[in-house]
């Protein structure tokens, strides 16, 4: 195939020259309920079972808990707690503890169909450090959008006090204390953090010692893989294999401990990297260094554990083989190391959070200016990357009707989540949305999770990364790029979605510490409504995207040069364009059987017809996954 110029956008999409339109915005009246969720198209996905509760409703009032113990009123929070808005008095002292009160009486009787209530007050309210949203089966609501604003500034002990030399970002690796990394903290501190505080024992000793800017980084760790994974061995007659795709039973070490598994929680399949996997993504060889991880993950319910025959049963079939090692799938070791794949039970995750009715943002850096942050892609204050909402090792949890102004860095932001519903927010803005990657909207190690009726403005992009998969992306308005951002995301449905995307969102257009995740610097090219992530390009920090990433019915369009018309982009709305997908496996995108090592430059191909991106499949509904869109 030879290239293709400006003509492509159009021959791609097979739509009309320019349209001066940006579309119907966002779809704010979705009905998402259980009964009109559309049967699975035969060949594609089910996506049918995401978002809240697998696709239950949001709670109503009739889900609260009856007992005013647990309902926490804007006046008690006022008489209790010393929370009064319009006061300039930091309130995240008293906050917290009305959220640790929930923690403590509530949370452990609750339910779904039981909720705790906090209700805050109509006005300012001040945060000056991360609020610890650990309590299971917690609404947060506030007085409306238009009301309600808690406004963070982050104090000496939050801000990031160690950047790498260069000033670009916060240094996870030397901003450390005793045996933890910075980078445990990851995806960084933010306003309200859904996730354990427990400490595992082996780290109780540095945790009572470590300063008040270092104690967090130890919080949740026995969540992690290598306290709590259990290790595995292969499935009979499968050499080198502890499961394949398509399987619901995983083989443990017959060493392996199962004391933190039980049926109906949560586990992790994790599969270790190797060389034939980087292979199959067109990732090897490479000038970058490889890595030892799991780039391959997935969360899962386990519905059965034989302690006889030491296996695991789960909710779904795999998405990915499940080597025992790195190595035993025939690969050389990476860094001469053999790497373990782990069944890692999620020990303690935070469970039924819903944010709803208030806006959030923080307060402009020392001299930097709203203006100076537009079409800006750059970090303006990279010790003060801070996210809003950040969601790890949490599951069936929920943000609606929420206003992000000025965030720090990710407005929302997921590691390690499972069935959430992020529903008609408005995202506005960054003051960091530059090198080590900032200003997402952000979804990262996410599963089976809804997105729907969203409006974002000035992000850098809305992300998916990091094994993301199953998830719904349904009439969002945006006006970044949809960006399969790398580390084998699959399976995810974008559509009827607007997003118009200016020739001012780029890389390029960036005044301080610029340039991009993997540490890279700015290119020359444009972004375009959908970034694919290369196996050359991403291997420095993930790997390429992965199989069967779908785009159906959307209004996408680019302006390509400045002050151009805007172009369409993949418009053709019956087509059902399968990214990274033969038909039949996955197929790293190519131009003449050659694989693409980066995206840019290379976004108006045409990659269908065998080379990436499978269009054969087509449908005259307007939706895949839901029966009416209204």
């Amino acid at each position: 195939m030879a290239a293709v110029a400006v003509a492509c956008v159009a021959a791609v999409g097979s739509g009309p020259a320019a349209v001066a339109a940006p579309g119907p915005g966002a779809l704010t009246t979705l009905d998402t309920s259980a009964g009109n969720r559309a049967a699975p198209v035969p060949g594609l996905y089910d996506w049918s079972k995401a978002g809240f509760r697998g696709g239950l409703n949001l709670p109503g009032a009739d889900a609260v808990n009856p007992s005013a113990s647990c309902r926490i009123t804007a006046a008690q929070l006022a008489s209790t707690y010393k929370v009064k808005p319009d006061d300039g008095v930091d309130d995240t002292a008293g906050i917290q503890a009305a959220i640790d009160k929930i923690h403590a009486s509530c949370s452990p009787s609750g339910s779904y169909t039981k909720l705790s209530l906090i209700t805050f007050p109509a006005g300012t309210l001040n945060v000056t450090h991360e609020i610890h949203v650990d309590a299971n089966y917690l609404i947060l609501r506030g007085a409306g959008t238009d009301k309600t604003k808690f406004v963070y500034a982050p104090d000496k002990n939050t801000e990031y006090d160690v950047l790498t030399p260069d000033g670009d970002q916060w240094d996870q690796k030397n901003m450390n204390y005793g045996d933890a990394s910075g980078g445990w903290l990851w995806p960084g501190r933010g306003l309200f953090r859904v996730q354990s505080r427990g400490v595992d024992p082996s780290y109780a000793s540095d945790y009572k010692s470590a300063p008040a800017n270092r104690k967090d980084i130890f919080e949740g760790t026995i969540n992690v893989h290598w306290k709590a994974g259990a290790k595995l061995r292969e499935k009979p007659g499968d050499k080198g294999f502890a499961a394949r795709t398509g399987d619901k039973t995983v083989y443990l070490a017959t060493s392996a401990k199962t004391t933190n598994m039980k049926v109906g929680g949560f586990i992790n399949i994790r599969a270790a990297n190797s060389i034939d996997f980087y292979k199959s993504m067109s990732a090897y060889p490479t000038t970058w260094p490889l890595e030892n991880l799991h780039m391959r993950q997935q969360w899962f319910t386990i519905t059965a554990i034989d302690t006889t025959n030491h296996t695991v049963s789960i909710d779904k079939p795999l998405e990915y083989d499940v080597p025992v090692d790195s190595t035993s799938d025939g690969s050389p070791a990476i860094d001469g190391s053999v790497y373990a794949s782990k069944a890692s039970p999620i020990v303690d995750p935070v469970v039924g959070v819903g944010f709803e009715d208030f806006t959030f943002g923080q307060v402009a850096p020392p001299g930097i200016t709203e203006a100076q942050a537009k079409d800006n892609y750059g970090n303006l204050a990279p010790s003060l990357a801070m996210q809003g909402i950040v969601f790890k090792w949490a599951a069936n949890s929920w943000v609606r009707n929420t206003h992000a102004t000025m965030t720090g860095s990710h407005p929302i932001v997921t590691e390690e989540a499972k069935n959430l519903q992020i529903v008609n927010n408005e995202l506005d803005g960054s003051w960091n949305k530059g090198k080590g990657g900032n200003g997402y909207f952000r979804g990262s190690r996410v599963w089976d999770s809804l997105y729907a009726g969203n409006t974002t403005r000035d992000l850098r992009h809305f992300t998916f990364q990091w094994s993301a998969s199953g998830n719904v992306v349904i009439g969002n308005d945006i006006d970044s790029d949809f960006n399969i951002h790398g580390g084998y995301e699959r399976n995810n449905l974008f559509e009827n979605n607007t997003n118009k995307v200016s020739y001012a969102h780029r890389s390029g257009n960036c005044t301080a510490h610029c340039g991009g995740e993997g540490g890279d610097g700015p290119d020359e090219s444009t972004w375009f409504p959908i970034y694919w992530s290369t196996g050359q390009k991403a291997v420095k920090w993930s790997g390429s995207s992965g199989p069967r990433n779908v785009f159906f019915n959307n209004t996408m369009t680019k302006q390509i040069t400045a002050n151009a018309a805007y172009t369409p982009y993949y418009a053709d709305h019956t087509k059902i364009y399968q990214f990274g997908w033969d038909g039949s496996a996955f197929h790293h995108l190519d131009v003449s059987g050659k694989p693409i090592t980066d995206w840019a430059h290379n976004e108006q191909r045409d990659y269908t017809h065998g080379h990436g991106v499978d269009d054969t499949k087509t449908s005259t509904a307007k939706s895949l996954f839901l029966k009416n869109i209204g």
